[in-house]
């Protein structure tokens, strides 16, 4: 499905990330294709463990017992496919682009993955005890939105979770974020009731840093990144100066985001993870 993006050209999420999947396909670290493709590993790395936790506490709060089956949409180069099995769930994994299967496969993510959209998952009725989404359905044009959330409820067994981590505020030519609220009812009007949300990656300092440089720069030689993030530096020495600053702020707002989580508002984070129980 294609739809107009806020650039006003046309936007379809499976060619998109079929491009990217080509174009990073030799990142080592596989972070590169599902976090932010231009940004450094290290920076990549470091969004990476602040997900993990997060996913981590989700999975308390679904109360989901070892040996459940899960699957995880839009799985990309598997690196929750990997972490799932870790804990002791059965996993399966589908993703719209054969390139990402190709690249979780050659990483070691085990041989349950299928190439399958979001909207028309190909499972039976009622198959899984949990459905994960980790920034995917935020990639779905608004208006195809709910027939993936439908989709992830249809292939859950009665009382199955879903969990998801999205974009709550943000912009960018193929995302497409919705407010708390708007996800909360994206998932009561498909007969998945909320559990517990709760705001993901703060990142206050590092935010307002890159804010600033944004300000200041304006728009000219910028190249956006993946989910939101104010525009970066294009290339040359003011990438590299950037990056070099960035990464101070980055280590700055990591340390102080365990308070950020306590006594700043949800709704201030960039993401929030949502637990859904089905019926």
């Amino acid at each position: 499905m294609a739809e107009t993006n806020a650039s006003g050209s046309a936007y379809s999420p499976k060619q998109y990330w079929t491009g990217v999947a080509k174009t990073h396909s030799g990142d080592e670290s596989g972070f590169a294709p599902v976090l932010h493709p231009d940004a450094p590993a290290w920076f990549n790395a470091q969004i990476d463990k602040l997900q993990f936790r997060a996913i981590n506490r989700a999975l308390g709060i679904a109360g989901i017992p070892t040996g459940a089956h899960v699957l995880d949409v839009g799985c990309g180069t598997g690196r929750w496919i990997r972490r799932y099995r870790a804990l002791g769930f059965r996993v399966t994994g589908v993703d719209a682009t054969d390139g990402m299967i190709r690249i979780a496969k050659n990483r070691d993510s085990g041989p349950s993955m299928l190439v399958g959209e979001a909207g028309a998952l190909p499972f039976p009725d009622g198959y899984f005890d949990l459905v994960s989404d980790v920034t995917v359905i935020q990639h779905v044009p608004m208006a195809a939105q709910g027939a993936a959330f439908a989709e992830m409820v249809r292939i859950l067994k009665p009382g199955g979770r879903i969990l998801i981590l999205e974009l709550i505020r943000g912009e960018g030519t193929h995302i497409f974020p919705r407010k708390p609220r708007g996800w909360i009812d994206l998932g009561r009007s498909y007969g998945a009731n909320l559990i517990d949300w709760f705001g993901q990656e703060y990142l206050l300092l590092d935010r307002a840093f890159a804010s600033a440089v944004h300000a200041i720069g304006g728009r000219r030689n910028k190249l956006p990144s993946k989910e939101g993030d104010p525009e970066i530096p294009r290339a040359g020495l003011s990438r590299r100066i950037f990056w070099n600053l960035r990464r101070s702020s980055l280590l700055l707002s990591t340390v102080t985001e365990p308070l950020a989580e306590r006594i700043v508002p949800n709704r201030i984070a960039t993401h929030a993870v949502f637990v859904f129980r089905k019926g």
